[in-house]
């Protein structure tokens, strides 16, 4: 039987071949692209090191979950990785590779001309400026979602499903459209309360004829870029559409014959002898009445949060944004894009299309 001496000695070679820090030869990290379910890490239990706890992956665990960094340490961006999405008109491929360096992605997938999926991405806080510097939109999206999973899309009316802003044309036909654009664009920024804007605003296209709406719907009104392919998916997949606006339903109406719009929730402007009051009719469409819609709809499609969108560009979406399971800020204020789940600026509404699987 060896001696005590021996034994110690024994003992001292084998503590030089484990790492400095007394753990078992770290587990080799395998790429996200070859995640297997059921792998196993056997282990012998290793000597804790002082004053730090053990971190043994219980049995059973895959190996993707009990990833660990070439020292034998858990990185904690690892567990975090989702799905990168690129997209855009100034997209190019040296974006995509370095883009892919910057969160260490696991793969680059093409997923339409000039947009690209970035598999098992870290969330790089720099990235954001260096995609802003190059007009270049990005989304982290988890893994597994479904564009076909939907049940409800939502979005607002003007400058996002079509180009323009409705009062502001009508505005110019009334020779205010300076005065109204000034009020637009502070409500917008969340600057003043769009209730008492929008009273203002009304207040302004007093006497107005009534055949200036059609005018406006005839000569100005456009979709927005990609509009016709999003409503296309909404339709084939069975996503209903709520269009939500704080504008007025003479346009919403001709909007929701014309595109198939499931439900739609507008102001209506007060018109006597063919000519606009200068006021609003009923209640007035504003944030709380947008959310409202949004959950009554969803409600009745018996939808979960991780089923609805909500797609909007002003700080009156923001409420209606926050009850969906994906918010996105359209082409948006600053105060939307910083609470939306992501932001398309440069992209068009069918960039919407590219944020999921």
């Amino acid at each position: 039987m060896p001696s005590s001496t021996a034994r110690r000695a024994a003992a001292r070679r084998f503590a030089r071949r484990r790492d400095p820090r007394g753990r078992a030869a770290a587990v080799r990290e395998e790429p996200a692209a070859r995640r297997r379910q059921g792998d196993r890490v056997h282990a012998r239990p290793a000597q804790r090191a002082p004053g730090r706890p053990g971190t043994h992956p219980r049995r059973g665990q895959a190996a993707g979950v009990a990833r660990a960094s070439a020292g034998g340490e858990r990185d904690p961006a690892l567990a975090r990785r989702v799905n990168l999405i690129l997209q855009g008109p100034a997209l190019e491929q040296g974006h995509v590779d370095e883009a892919a360096r910057m969160t260490r992605a696991s793969s680059a997938e093409r997923i339409a001309p000039r947009a690209y999926r970035l598999t098992s991405a870290s969330r790089e806080k720099s990235l954001a400026a260096w995609c802003e510097a190059r007009e270049i939109d990005h989304a982290f999206m988890p893994e597994g979602r479904r564009f076909a999973d939907l049940k409800l899309l939502a979005m607002d009316m003007d400058s996002t499903l079509i180009t323009v802003e409705c009062i502001d044309e009508l505005g110019e036909l009334a020779g205010k459209q300076r005065e109204i654009a000034a009020i637009t664009a502070q409500a917008m920024r969340g600057e003043i309360d769009y209730t008492e804007s929008l009273r203002r605003r009304v207040a302004l296209l007093q006497g107005l004829e009534e055949s200036a709406l059609g005018r406006v719907y005839d000569e100005r009104l456009r979709l927005t870029p990609g509009a016709d392919r999003l409503l296309a998916a909404c339709k084939r997949h069975l996503v209903q559409l709520l269009l939500v606006s704080g504008g007025f339903s003479f346009f919403t109406e001709l909007l929701k014959a014309r595109l198939d719009i499931d439900y739609t929730v507008s102001n209506v402007l007060g018109i006597e002898r063919g000519r606009l009051t200068g006021r609003v009719v009923g209640d007035i469409v504003e944030a709380e009445a947008k959310a409202a819609k949004f959950r009554a709809v969803a409600k009745e499609l018996k939808a979960r949060k991780e089923q609805t969108v909500a797609i909007g560009d002003g700080a009156n979406d923001l409420k209606m944004m926050a009850e969906a399971g994906v918010s996105i800020a359209f082409h948006a204020q600053p105060v939307v894009r910083a609470q939306a789940s992501c932001a398309l600026n440069w992209s068009g509404l069918d960039g919407v299309l590219n944020l999921f699987e």
